[in-house]
């Protein structure tokens, strides 16, 4: 973004250590813009207007671009609800307290989040293109959209199926969906915002908000009992991930397999000595005690990931959720190659891999939901993907025109936007600019001018 190049360009921005993580520090902080005062021009007449008029704009845009002063404008403006006002003279502003608690009414209009609360139910990592939302809105809020709404009920439906309504009557649910659509569509969030949901219901969520973190990095062997790949780095991640907001609820659940797990290479170990291939449970064990024992033996680790899929599949006291972000990037190749001879090495498929293949396959009876993320730039994928069912893949809109009047008075609302120069015509030039992209209406909506909505470059 615009705002971002002229951080960098002045040398005030600060590196985030980790782009996944919202902390009150660097969320919200106001930063110092030593650039943005103002500076004479070599060659410019004083008396000419038209430099008058080109340092006024000058002065214009460095005040907007002044986080330090927009910071204190809006902890100021959090005093004065008169500007609350979407479209239409709506709330901007959803009071209703709960994700499960939005209905219909409820769209095209804001639902607040607290940082803390955010950053404990979704401990394995928020979407990037949420914390650059809340980056550069400086608030912690997301957009109510029916396009969630209808993702959320599909699954509240078939765990708890409405009696007697009409509003559903003929509807086909799906227990596993593919979030598909065009680049900023919103996909990401929407996922997230699911497992947000799901959790506050008390489901057991394993929820992947970076898929291709599981097919590149770290060690990688062939395992000769298999003929996959393992790669116990990432399993063990997998498994510490999954532990973060469910280790609790996985205390209370019993393991219905009792096989014992086969071990593999561990990560820059080799095998175990002595020809000890497997691993057996102690009667008795939890699913915690099951994860536990991949993280701390990294042998374990892959099969206990292979074994976790399986015992998620025998869960019947609570509702189970397997959401994954960034799908796409498991039918493609993986960063990995194998040697084939001294000069030439084989690309090796995702599908190769034995954590990527546990969870893969949609072809079963469990809810699961991935999204495609476009960011990861793994090309396009033919329309009937392998171990998928046909009808599993949802078209994501962008932005329809009254969530981009929605979303423009919410920037207007969060200063990103001059209100001289805030028009109807001018946020719908926007929309139409950017065909409903949030990330380049987010991008677009600061160059507004108050004659006409002009962009240079």
């Amino acid at each position: 973004m615009l705002r971002t190049l002229l951080r960098r360009a002045t040398g005030s921005g600060c590196p985030r250590p980790d782009p996944w993580r919202l902390t009150a520090t660097t969320s919200y902080s106001s930063k110092d813009n030593k650039s943005t005062g103002k500076k004479a021009k070599k060659g410019k007449d004083k008396n000419d207007p038209a430099a008058a008029a080109d340092d006024a704009v000058s002065d214009v845009d460095a005040a907007l671009f002044d986080e330090k002063a927009r910071a204190r404008r809006l902890q100021a403006d959090e005093n004065d609800p008169s500007l609350d006002v979407g479209p239409n003279g709506r709330p901007l502003f959803t009071a209703t307290p709960t994700l499960s608690q939005l209905t219909r009414k409820d769209a095209c209009s804001y639902f607040k989040l607290k940082m803390e609360e955010l950053n404990n139910v979704l401990p394995e990592g928020l979407p990037l293109g949420m914390v650059k939302e809340f980056e550069d809105a400086m608030q912690s809020a997301v957009l109510v959209r029916q396009s969630f709404l209808d993702l959320r009920d599909n699954f509240r439906w078939i765990v708890d199926p409405p009696l007697h309504s009409s509003t559903t009557k003929g509807t086909k649910f799906r227990k596993q969906i593919v979030l598909d659509g065009p680049v900023s569509c919103g996909k990401s969030i929407a996922l997230s915002m699911l497992v947000q949901w799901a959790r506050g219901e008390g489901w057991l969520v394993l929820y992947v908000p970076r898929g291709r973190d599981w097919t590149y990095g770290g060690f990688f062997y062939k395992n000769p009992q298999t003929g996959l790949w393992d790669t116990p780095v990432q399993a063990e991640n997998i498994l510490k991930d999954f532990l973060k907001f469910n280790e609790s609820r996985l205390k209370q659940l019993f393991c219905q397999i009792f096989d014992p797990i086969p071990l593999g290479e561990g990560a820059g170990v080799g095998w175990m000595k002595d020809g000890i291939d497997t691993m057996a449970m102690p009667d008795g064990s939890t699913l915690y005690d099951l994860v536990d024992t991949g993280i701390k033996h990294t042998h374990a680790a892959v099969g206990v990931v292979v074994r976790l899929r399986k015992e998620l599949s025998l869960v019947k006291d609570i509702p189970v959720l397997i959401a994954i972000d960034q799908y796409n990037s498991w039918f493609t190749f993986s960063e990995y190659e194998e040697p084939v001879t001294v000069r030439s090495t084989r690309p090796i498929h995702a599908k190769e891999l034995a954590t990527v293949k546990a969870f893969r396959s949609m072809r079963h009876d469990d809810m699961m939901v991935g999204a495609f993320s476009h960011s990861t730039a793994v090309g396009k994928l033919r329309q009937d993907l392998p171990e998928v069912p046909a009808d599993a893949r949802v078209n994501f809109p962008r932005y329809t025109l009254d969530e981009a009047a929605a979303v423009c008075h919410y920037y207007l609302r969060q200063r990103l936007i001059r209100r001289e120069a805030f028009t109807e015509e001018n946020w719908k030039k926007i929309y139409y600019l950017s065909n409903g992209n949030g990330a380049e209406i987010r991008w677009l909506v600061p160059l507004m001018r108050g004659d006409g909505m002009q962009a240079d470059g």
